[in-house]
């Protein structure tokens, strides 16, 4: 009996979690990946699973347990600061608090790298191409409804009845449906390391403290987190134009680097704030934050759909790129197998079926990361204000008011 043969670009969370769930449902599909292997490079900071994103698509992938075997649930406590380092809020130094969901705590932080570890060791061999860099994707000249895919180690993979984009900001996939590409959001981060914080640097390690540190001010910004691997990645942030990186007359590669940057920008901040920056040594990148139009939209196409930042990129000042993206393969998942015996079964007489799922899901994809793209635009406003850090600060305090409400009307019950 034919199958559809289905191709997922990138092996990202979203990616890695709908291969995941599809092979569950005896679905086949590959993910093409460009990077040369697991290894390749390191993966990013740490992130934070909602119940209702992130952890329901693990749920629905047999992978919860495994999920809570790694997170870290102390990595939900946060620090906000004042730009002359007034305190306004640090769970560090209070009891837990914070709600728990079945029984775990409720937003537990896991590593980048260990999440996507841990989808990739659930598929099944061989799922994952490593090392196929996508030049572009196509629909076939003589067999209509048919994708192939072409790569830059010279290859041409071909009779692809549904590709996947799960390839990021940059997508390959994405002109296929819509003429939007990422714009510059007028953020420029610089990314910090310090990759042993508790022994190398103590006074940063016991600053941050056991999850996030946050300073918003007017047009600035400096955020720490605290990786499982006992690293800190601080990120200085700046609203600046596009081409404020180049033009700035910083040496990104100089040894003064730090230096330049906190007296130019950073130089009235807290003596704590500004050891964040400047003892975190081992690596310095920048990284220039790009968005999609909020609300962008496209004709659904028969074949081909997106997924994560491959069909709505935000930037990260909500925290919910990578929760929404997996909500995103769920769905996407979701609306496959609720099609999988028809489109087995008349796969030769009945080709819109698999188009009918597609569609289903770009409805209320489309309608999600309008959501969920407006609400990171309010943060993006939030982290870069002068009132920020007290407006985080004042919405943590009520969130603890109401959770200890509750729990005294419990006790009085």
């Amino acid at each position: 009996m034919p199958v559809p043969k289905i191709g997922i670009i990138g092996a990202g969370p979203a990616g890695l979690t709908l291969a995941r769930l599809l092979q569950q449902n005896s679905i086949l599909c590959t993910v093409y990946e460009a990077e040369a292997s697991r290894e390749n490079r390191n993966q990013g900071g740490t992130l934070d699973l909602h119940p209702e994103g992130g952890q329901l698509a693990l749920k629905e992938a047999g992978l919860l347990s495994e999920f809570h075997k790694h997170s870290r649930p102390e990595g939900e406590a946060s620090k906000i600061l004042k730009y002359d380092g007034k305190v306004l809020w640090d769970d560090n130094v209070m009891e837990p608090w914070r709600p728990t969901a079945e029984g775990e705590q409720e937003r537990p932080e896991i590593d980048r790298i260990v999440l996507r570890d841990m989808l990739i060791d659930s598929l099944e061999k061989r799922t994952v191409q490593w090392g196929k860099k996508v030049l572009g994707v196509a629909e076939d000249e003589t067999t209509k409804g048919k994708f192939h895919v072409s790569f830059a180690d010279g290859s041409i993979e071909t009779g692809f009845d549904l590709i996947v984009g799960a390839d990021g900001a940059w997508s390959k996939v994405r002109s296929l449906l819509t003429t939007e590409k990422p714009f510059y959001a007028g953020i420029t981060a610089i990314e910090l390391w310090a990759v042993d914080a508790d022994n190398a640097n103590p006074l940063v390690s016991k600053f941050v403290g056991q999850g996030s540190m946050f300073m918003f001010d007017e047009g600035r910004s400096i955020m720490c987190q605290r990786q499982g691997s006992g690293a800190i990645r601080t990120y200085a942030c700046v609203r600046k134009p596009e081409t404020w990186v180049e033009d700035c007359d910083i040496d990104w590669t100089g040894a003064d680097a730090r230096e330049r940057l906190v007296k130019e920008y950073f130089d009235d901040c807290g003596e704590d704030l500004k050891r964040a920056i400047l003892e975190s040594r081992d690596e310095l990148i920048p990284r220039k934050c790009w968005m999609m139009p909020v609300g962008v939209k496209w004709e659904s196409r028969p074949g081909v759909t997106l997924l994560g930042d491959a069909a709505h990129l935000m930037t990260p000042f909500a925290g919910v790129g990578v929760n929404v993206a997996m909500t995103d393969a769920l769905d996407l998942a979701k609306a496959i197998i609720a099609k999988k015996d028809s489109f087995t079964a008349k796969f030769m007489s009945d080709k819109n079926n698999i188009a009918l799922a597609i569609e289903q899901y770009e409805k209320s994809m489309l309608e999600r990361a309008e959501k969920y793209a407006t609400k990171t635009m309010h943060g993006m406003k939030g982290h870069f204000s002068a009132t920020g850090s007290d407006e985080r600060a004042g919405k943590i305090q009520k969130g603890y008011n109401m959770v200890k409400a509750r729990e005294l009307k419990q006790k009085g019950a």
